[in-house]
């Protein structure tokens, strides 16, 4: 669902309202009818699909600045299961700057209750409550030392357009293509291509066609990988 510049002037985050919770801590999207992740294990299918999918622990481990771009931020979990392994990888004279671009940003409680589901990333996951606004808008900056998170509030159309940053690797996760298709739309596909560097790579969970396809158009070289949980497919690939 994209938002014109009037709907933007009149949005406000989400309330509780705007979410119901499955299972006790699993947040499901009332405006997008569907999960914030995985049934199965949200934060394993983070591994197999972005991390493992953009190579992303053998790449660090040469060292110096890498950036990350993520379309939809939703509760948080990729970014701190990847600060997880970022910190397992080690590597001296480094700093990672994580990117992302989300339509409704979570409060902090929401936030919080979400990823208490994982004892994995309870020390990420109690510093990014710490720093979390209770009521984020625009854009949010925290530091975390070697560690960097943007989120960019609005329209990821709008926020990646803007964007000066040109990204190394790219997690493509917003909500289920059939679900919101404006998120793997032609012309933001066509932006992520443009924003990333020679040789960088995406990761994405989803396989519809019409995705490959828009990917392929933006001149991303695509590949077919078995999917996590027993999903058939997802795709990942890279830029010439």
């Amino acid at each position: 669902m994209e938002m014109t510049k009037t709907d933007l002037r009149q949005y406000q985050p989400p309330s509780r309202q705007n979410l119901e919770w499955h299972g006790g801590d699993m947040p499901y999207s009332v405006v997008f009818g569907d999960h914030f992740y995985c049934r199965t294990d949200g934060r394993l299918e983070c591994g197999h699909v972005f991390l493992a999918g953009n190579r992303l622990p053998e790449r660090w481990r040469a060292g110096g600045a890498f950036r990350i771009g993520e379309l939809g931020f939703g509760t948080g979990l990729n970014f701190c299961e990847t600060w997880r392994q970022w910190k397992q990888a080690g590597a001296a004279d480094r700093r990672l700057h994580f990117v992302s671009f989300e339509l409704f940003p979570m409060r902090a409680a929401e936030i919080e209750r979400a990823l208490s589901h994982w004892p994995e990333i309870d020390e990420e996951r109690r510093a990014l409550f710490e720093n979390w606004p209770d009521d984020p808008a625009d854009q949010v900056d925290i530091d975390f030392g070697d560690v960097r998170l943007t989120v960019i509030c609005g329209p990821a159309i709008e926020g990646v357009a803007a964007s000066p940053e040109r990204f190394e690797a790219w997690y493509l996760d917003g909500f289920a293509p059939s679900r919101n298709p404006d998120m793997w739309s032609e012309k933001l596909m066509q932006l992520v291509f443009d924003k990333s560097v020679p040789g960088g790579t995406f990761a994405t969970y989803a396989a519809a066609g019409f995705v490959r396809r828009n990917l392929v158009a933006a001149g991303f070289v695509v590949d077919r990988l078995p999917g996590f949980a027993g999903k058939r497919e997802m795709l990942r690939g890279h830029k010439p």
